[in-house]
Parts: structure tokens; C-alpha cells; sequence
């Protein structure tokens, strides 16, 4: 019995333990940088997701192929000069901005031709950080400002005010309500609700590092950005007014357009310097962090970067098709969460599960076929029960032919007189019941019984973990199959091969029946 428990304990574990691994590695995160290394932003086209911009040192990359070929499609003047930001014309998909050290530029087609809509007065004018297109105006934050354009940016005139001549590292706004705009500077976050006519600093940042907190990495940054913990900040596309801001001490989120802020937990944070954020379709949060990337939920950060060996990570993108991206130095990395974005339903352990017959009936089927199920034990035992309440009967048979005798007849013309006569049987008969009542308490039926019970106990606990470890085996090489790129044909064949040889080891230990029912969830 003891061995059984620790075989259901030894059940629920590793269960346990493939949920955790599959929860840890719920993204399989594919290389289609190509060799292509300091990528420092990526882009997705929304209509045709196999059109991909990547920002590198010195140029624009592209590809049609999603990532099985690249091609230089923009030379900057000079190859330190970095691509800061690649973005889409929501209102024509053929348009594509880029924020470079060198400028803004756009191109009308796709990528095939450029423009430089943008070069600035002076040298941090023309560093464009952040950028932001809007159905009225075109808004590009400078390491010298904001600017704003509104005739298509052919001119382009600067934001004064509360805003100031600080680095503006992101602007964002809902599609929902666009005359409500919002930017992430250097000294704050600012808000509009007049179409960026006017603006409000609802946020003030802080020195990055102060005594006694822990350092921030800021080896990547001048000295201006080192003075404060402001990162990012993105609006949810769900949600208007919902705003999440990014910082060197985690993240901050408003549900009233910045007018309040509170801080979301760092639990699950290895380091709470938040790069920045990209907001899904469905409102999920994914987060950068110099130690990798994470997701918020259920109150809590979880690492989604265990499989990606992609260095140092500079940034995460994430289309309208569920494709999430992060570009670093070692390349370019992509994970489909879903049609919706939506991770909670993409490649967790119920998915997997789905597909497969439930543990506990496969179980049953082979107790079942082995015969070894616990209740004919449980059948053994009554019947010692019921064997000590019946009575023991006893049938007896005597038959007595010793009595023989003489016959004198006294006379001598008879026959037979004289003669040594054996006389009639006599037969004695009786029947007796009895009870030995110690048997109630114990027999020697119960002495047997415990062998076989435990013979019974051992061959069941080998036949369950036997079952368990063929399931669960079979749900880790699916979880790897998925993982595989396509174009490995020689690892694919060796997990579908392995794949089929766990079937046909849970079909001999089932009579079948796993097969069976994986035909019946196909056609179900």
C-alpha cells in the first residue's frame, strides 16, 4: 500500500513538474535573424506577417520570406548610427517610418524607396527616438524634443512648453479616442487631450538610483538618460485611458489616462529595470528586462525568455497576428502566442492534454486488462469473511457386520441347518455442524490473502508507472516536436518515430485502448 501511495504521489509530480516546464518554456522562440547580429528594433507587417524591418547598426533590413532571407533595403550615413524605432502608417500599410540617429525617414513602398522626411537643426534634433502617426499628425520625439508635423511632414515645427528640450523615449495612443496622445520623457510622462495642442505632466520621473537601492544598468545610455528611471510607456488597445509605464523600478499602470498611477508587483522580476512593455490583443502584458522577457499574470512577472539564446536583448515587438518578437545581438527571435495574442490559450499543458486520452482512464484499462484491479482484493477478503461465519459440516457413515451367529435348528433334514450364518449390517448414520469462532478474528485465509495482496500491489504499481511514464514521456516529445523548425526534418522524424513507439507501449499495456481513443478525439 505504501508503494502505491508513492506511485500516485510519483503521478501527480510529474505532472506537476511537465506543467511547470511547459509554463516556463510556453514559448518556443525561433532564430530567423539569419545571421544578422545588433539587431536594435524589429517590425511586423499586420497584413502579410511574412514582411519583416529589422533596425541595425547603420541600416533597415527586410524580409518577405519571415526571416528565411534578408536583404539591406536603407544604408545610414554612418554605422553607429542606430535605428531607434520602425513603424507602419496605421492608414496605409505600404508606409514605413524610421526613427534613426541620422533622421526620420519614410518609404511609400514597402521599403524600396527612401526619403528623409526629417534631419533636425542640429545633431540631437536628428536623433528621433520615438515616433507616432496619427490620422491628423505625425508626432516624433528628439533627443531635443518633441516635433510635430501636420501636413504630412513636409513641415514641422517643435512642442514648447512643459515638455521642454528633454529625450522623448516613446509616444503612444488608443486608436479608440486619438485626440488623447501621451509621451514618455526624460523629466515625465506628459498627456494631451486636445490632439497635442496642450500638455499635462501627469508623472513625475525620479533620479534612477538613489543610496541603498539597488544599481541600474545604464552603460547604454548618456548621461541625461542615467539622471532619470523613465523607460517606456504604451497604451492598452483594449482599454482606453489604461497606461503602462515603464521604469528602472518596475511598472506603473493608470486606468484614468495617467491621473493616477500604481506600481505592479516585482515579484518574478530578476531585475526590475523594465525596458519596455508591448500591450496583446487580448490585454496581456509582456515586459523587457535586462535579464530577459516576462509576461504579467495571476499578480505575478513569468519568464518567457528560458529558451531564448538571444544575448542581450534591446527589443520586443509584437504584431496584431499574436507574433511576438525580440531583436538583440545575436539575431532576431520570433514565438507565436495565437491568433489572438492571447498566451494563456497557446502552448500551455491543457493544449496537450486536449489531444490525449485522460491519465486515469488509461490507467483503468490496463489494471483492468492485467487483472489486477484492487477491488478483487477487496472480493478475497469477504470471501475469508463469509468462509469464517459458515459452518463447518461434518457427515458420518458407521456400518457394523461383525455380528454373526449360528442357526440350530434340531433337525437333520433341513438344509442349511448347521451352517455359520453372518447376520444383517447394521448402519449408523449422523451429521454435525460446528463453528470455530476464532476465525472471525483471524483464519489462515487472510495470511494467504496478505501475499497475494501484495504480489498484487507491486505488479499494479509496476504496470501504473509504467502508464505514467509512457503519457507523460510522449506529452514532453510532442512539447519538443512543436518546438522544431520546420526544416529539421532529421530531429522531426526521430520525435514522431519516438512518438509512435510510446503508442504502441501504452497500446500493450491497454490492450489497445489508448489508440482507440486517440481515434476517437481525432474524429471527435
Amino acid at each position: 500500500m505504501r508503494k502505491l501511495i508513492i506511485s500516485g504521489i510519483c503521478a501527480v509530480l510529474s505532472l506537476a513538474a511537465l506543467n511547470g516546464l511547459l509554463k516556463a518554456e510556453e514559448l518556443a522562440w525561433e532564430d530567423i535573424g539569419r545571421g544578422n547580429l545588433n539587431i536594435q528594433c524589429v517590425l511586423s507587417g499586420s497584413e502579410n506577417s511574412g514582411i519583416i524591418f529589422a533596425g541595425a547598426s547603420g541600416s533597415i533590413l527586410k524580409t518577405d520570406d519571415s526571416g528565411k532571407s534578408w536583404r539591406r533595403v536603407l544604408a545610414l550615413s554612418s554605422k553607429s548610427h542606430k535605428v531607434n524605432q520602425l513603424l507602419l502608417d496605421p492608414a496605409n500599410h505600404n508606409i514605413v517610418y524610421a526613427a534613426t540617429d541620422s533622421g526620420l525617414y519614410r518609404s511609400n513602398n514597402l521599403g524600396s524607396r527612401w526619403e528623409r522626411v526629417f534631419k533636425g537643426r542640429n545633431r540631437d534634433e536628428a536623433q528621433c527616438i520615438s515616433l507616432a502617426i496619427l490620422p491628423y499628425a505625425v508626432f516624433l520625439g528628439t533627443k531635443a524634443g518633441l516635433f510635430i508635423s501636420e501636413d504630412n511632414c513636409r513641415s514641422w515645427h517643435k512642442q514648447n512648453g512643459a515638455i521642454g528640450s528633454v529625450p522623448i523615449l516613446s509616444v503612444d495612443f488608443n486608436a479608440k479616442e486619438n485626440n488623447n496622445i501621451y509621451l514618455a520623457g526624460l523629466n515625465g510622462v506628459f498627456s494631451s487631450s486636445d490632439s497635442g495642442k496642450s500638455w499635462e505632466r501627469v508623472f513625475v520621473a525620479h533620479g534612477a538610483e538613489k543610496e541603498n537601492e539597488e544599481p541600474v544598468d545604464n552603460q547604454d545610455r548618456d548621461q541625461a538618460e542615467r539622471s532619470s528611471d523613465v523607460r517606456f510607456l504604451k497604451t492598452d488597445p483594449n482599454n482606453p485611458g489604461y497606461l503602462y509605464l515603464s521604469c528602472a523600478k518596475g511598472v506603473y499602470k493608470s486606468i484614468d489616462r495617467g491621473k493616477s498611477w500604481n506600481k505592479l508587483t516585482e515579484y518574478g522580476l530578476f531585475s526590475r529595470d523594465v525596458l519596455m512593455t508591448c500591450i496583446s490583443s487580448g490585454s496581456e502584458v509582456f515586459a523587457l528586462t535586462r535579464s530577459g522577457v516576462f509576461l504579467y499574470e495571476d499578480d505575478r512577472w513569468k519568464e518567457l525568455s528560458f529558451g531564448l539564446a538571444g544575448g542581450k536583448i534591446n527589443y520586443l515587438a509584437l504584431n496584431d497576428k499574436g507574433v511576438l518578437y525580440a531583436a538583440g545581438e545575436k539575431g532576431i527571435f520570433m514565438s507565436s502566442l495565437g491568433a489572438n495574442g492571447d498566451l494563456s490559450k497557446k502552448g500551455s499543458i491543457q493544449d496537450y492534454l486536449e489531444c490525449e486520452p485522460k491519465i486515469k482512464d488509461l490507467q483503468e484499462a490496463a489494471i483492468k486488462y492485467a487483472e489486477v484491479n484492487p477491488e478483487k482484493i477487496s472480493q478475497w477478503r469477504k470471501k475469508a469473511a463469509i468462509k469464517a461465519i459458515l459452518p463447518q459440516l461434518s457427515v458420518g457413515v458407521d456400518r457394523n457386520s461383525t455380528d454373526l451367529w449360528h442357526w440350530e435348528g434340531g433337525s437333520t433334514t433341513r438344509e442349511d441347518d448347521d451352517i455359520l450364518r453372518r447376520g444383517r449390517d447394521s448402519i449408523d448414520w449422523d451429521v454435525s455442524l460446528s463453528w470455530d469462532l476464532s476465525d472471525l478474528v483471524w483464519n489462515e485465509a487472510q495470511a494467504s490473502i496478505d501475499v497475494r495482496s501484495r504480489l498484487m500491489v507491486e505488479l499494479r504499481d509496476d504496470i501504473l508507472d509504467q502508464v505514467n511514464k509512457f503519457y507523460f514521456e510522449r506529452l514532453r516529445v510532442k512539447m519538443e516536436l512543436d518546438s522544431l523548425n520546420i526544416e529539421d526534418r532529421k530531429k522531426r522524424f526521430e520525435k514522431e518515430l519516438k512518438l509512435d513507439e510510446l503508442a504502441a507501449s501504452l497500446d500493450a499495456l491497454t490492450a489497445g485502448y489508448y489508440s482507440e481513443q486517440l481515434r476517437q478525439l481525432s474524429h471527435g
